[in-house]
């Protein structure tokens, strides 16, 4: 497993490739929800497996979105990975507190991360929602 911080337009594109096939086809959310044009000012983290992309995230200033892996991959360690990344890159640019909105379906995901509940359960995307809060 190899996650890396894209910077080739090919890792960029398999970052949004994987976040296409979960979110827009595997959750039907709208194209223009998922390419909301943050993606040039974010950091892109990419996991591959036998070097296909297989997971992907960003980092938009100290907000963690887009966390994805792909169906047949998942319940294998990947989406913890690349969470382990995100946090390593947060320590070394000095981010004190990352913030996430998470899908209420994976809430628990993100507490066995160190994630903390903030607030209220709302909408993104017509899919419950929770702020989640961890200091790095």
């Amino acid at each position: 497993m190899d996650v890396r911080i894209a910077t080739t337009k090919k890792e960029v594109i398999d970052n949004i490739m994987v976040r296409g096939l979960v979110f827009i086809k595997g959750q039907n959310i709208d194209w223009e929800i998922e390419m909301d044009f943050l993606d040039n000012d974010s950091v892109l983290f990419t996991a591959y497996k036998d070097l296909k992309p297989v997971g992907a995230a960003r980092l938009y200033n100290n907000k963690v979105g887009r966390v994805a892996v792909l169906s047949e991959y998942r319940k294998q360690g990947i989406g913890r990975i690349i969470m382990d990344k995100i946090h390593e890159y947060a320590k070394v640019q000095n981010i004190k507190t990352l913030k996430l909105h998470a899908q209420l379906h994976v809430k628990d995901f993100y507490e066995n991360l160190g994630y903390v509940t903030k607030g209220e359960i709302f909408k993104e995307a017509d899919i419950d929602h929770i702020l989640m809060e961890k200091e790095v």
